[in-house]
């Protein structure tokens, strides 16, 4: 068999924009919860969320926003940033979410490279200034949250005809969110999605999920990404869900505690969000919890384990995406037995295709061999914002959207992504994937969580490094130590040559590790060549 599966569902897609799902799950569950701003204590049911979303939505469009106007938000996450994903889907203007972490020249590229016609802006956030790097950049059609501006555009009088006529004009099709990637090298892209791409992606998430209204979500993950504003908010609002804010940025204590007062259902997070509400978790009462997804990065099995034993998380789920695919290309289920959810990212999700290809051939392998996975269906991408040559490099003829991960597939259809094709360490000619030395060393009892990457060797090419976080308490780990427990239970190429012990690893702020940095980090640190000079020697 060859490494190819795809899915269909017993639902069909959702051929509706966003405004339309919303007001549809308002016209079942207006009574509900609809939100929750835990730090300020406001709350909305989705009677009253529509109605503020319908109220601003107006006063964008009397403030002459059109369809396609690129609309920036730039905030961490706040009950404001809901409203402003609605109604700019509600206008048909393009929502362009700014990262919360930018500074100054980083926000002037994406207002130039967007096109940007308006950003609503918070003034802080973690000591930066905001409105003064706003100024920096001499854009000059801003909205402040907690300002004179804001209270002077939402107290625009809402024209319900207007609003009426332009959602009429409005197709499920159209450009409705860019989100521009990590960019952790070069100028970060501006992947374009539509509200059927990320609408239907929430939605399915949550159907996998088995979300109802009587769901109450908590979203410690930033909303300017995939994994807020539609793995979060859509799924959540169009099965008449509740999203819980916990915090603006994230704070494992904070999360908890929103999860037990609120009586939440399900909690989102990257890997080291749960190991660091693991160290939190017996401290509060969790038995509200059935659900969840954790994403964003690969996620270690023993990590998994102990969310699912100790965080009373049963259902949780694993998925595997990018924001070019809206994101979720695959998933786990909740009737999966636990290997299958702590070892894989599960299957294709319904209604895509995904296949693994050889990366140089570009031909499907058969099951169980390694190469890069890529997807295809209603969740790739329209393009790269005004890129089409950077499209044409990720989006094949035939709309195959290619991820740069390596992975396989086993004879059921499920996916184990065995690391970047970037991350590939080739040593004396023998591939090592990272991901398998990580998932086993996370079996030491006193390490926390590890990273492996490739460092340059004028003998073998690269040499296996071995990042890793101690548990509290435990003496820090020396390279000789990490080999013995490796020696005779992992090939020895694999093992280890050098270990570094550190606190933390460098992060986005999606909580994606910078390995990049870490290989920057470790040539420097061990006095090793760079990588170019040993390949040229």
């Amino acid at each position: 068999m060859l490494s190819y599966s795809s899915a269909t569902a017993g639902t069909p897609l959702l051929g509706e924009t966003i405004g339309e799902n919303l007001e549809r799950t308002v016209a079942r569950f207006g009574d509900r919860d609809a939100l929750v701003d835990v730090p300020t204590g406001r709350r909305w049911t989705y009677t009253q969320l529509n109605a503020d979303v319908d109220d601003l939505a107006a006063a964008l469009l009397a403030r002459g926003v059109a369809k396609g106007d690129r609309v920036g938000i730039w905030s961490p996450n706040r009950a404001e940033w809901v409203l402003v994903q609605y109604a700019t889907a509600k206008v048909g203007a393009i929502l362009v979410n700014v990262n919360p972490a930018y500074r100054a020249h980083e926000l002037r590229y994406v207002i130039e490279q967007s096109g940007m016609r308006l950003l609503i802006s918070a003034l802080e956030h973690k000591g930066g200034d905001y409105r003064a790097m706003v100024t920096e950049t001499g854009f000059a059609d801003v909205v402040y949250l907690d300002d004179p501006s804001w209270d002077a555009l939402t107290a625009v009088k809402a024209d319900p005809a207007a609003l009426r006529a332009r959602m009429a004009e409005l197709t499920f099709d159209d450009p409705i969110n860019i989100q521009y990637t990590s960019g952790t090298t070069g100028f970060p892209k501006g992947a374009t999605l539509s509200h059927h791409n990320i609408l239907n992606n929430g939605y399915f998430v949550g159907e996998l999920i088995h979300y109802t209204e009587r769901d109450r979500v908590c979203l410690p993950v930033p909303f300017y990404h995939c994994f807020g504003m539609v793995m979060g908010n859509l799924a959540a609002t169009s099965h008449g869900s509740c999203i819980v804010i916990p915090s603006p940025g994230f704070d494992p204590e904070a999360a908890l505690r929103a999860v037990q007062d609120e009586r939440c259902t399900s909690l989102y997070g990257v890997p080291t969000m749960f190991i660091a509400e693991l160290a939190l978790a017996a401290k509060f009462d969790l038995s509200s919890l059935r659900t969840g997804i954790m994403a964003g990065s690969p996620c270690p099995v023993e990590v998994m384990k102990r969310v699912v034993g100790e965080m009373n998380m049963r259902e949780v789920a694993i998925c595997y995406g990018m924001t070019e695919t809206s994101p979720v290309s695959t998933m786990t289920r909740s009737d999966d037995d636990l290997a299958r959810r702590t070892e894989t990212v599960g299957r294709v999700m319904p209604h895509v295709e995904v296949k693994i290809v050889h990366p140089e051939t570009r031909l499907t392998v058969p099951r169980g061999e390694p190469g890069e996975l890529c997807t295809r269906g209603y969740s790739v991408m329209l393009g790269y914002w005004n890129e089409p040559d950077k499209t044409a490099e990720a989006i094949d003829a035939a709309r195959w959207m290619r991820t740069g991960d390596l992975a396989t597939m086993d004879d059921d259809g499920y996916v184990n992504v065995v690391g970047r094709i970037k991350d590939l360490i080739i040593r004396g000619g023998e591939n090592v994937y990272p991901r398998e030395i990580e998932e086993f060393l996370y079996g030491h009892p006193d390490i926390a969580d590890v990273q492996v990457i490739g460092v340059p060797d004028e003998k073998y090419g690269e040499e296996v490094m071995a990042w890793v976080v101690m548990r509290p308490g435990a003496a820090p780990l020396t390279a000789e130590r990490v080999r013995e427990y490796c020696s005779g239970r992992l090939a020895h190429y694999k093992i280890p040559r050098y270990v570094h012990v550190v606190d933390a690893f460098p992060l986005t702020v999606t909580g994606k590790i910078r390995k990049v940095e870490m290989r920057e980090r470790s040539v420097e640190l061990l006095g090793l060549q760079s990588a170019a000079a040993v390949r040229n020697a």
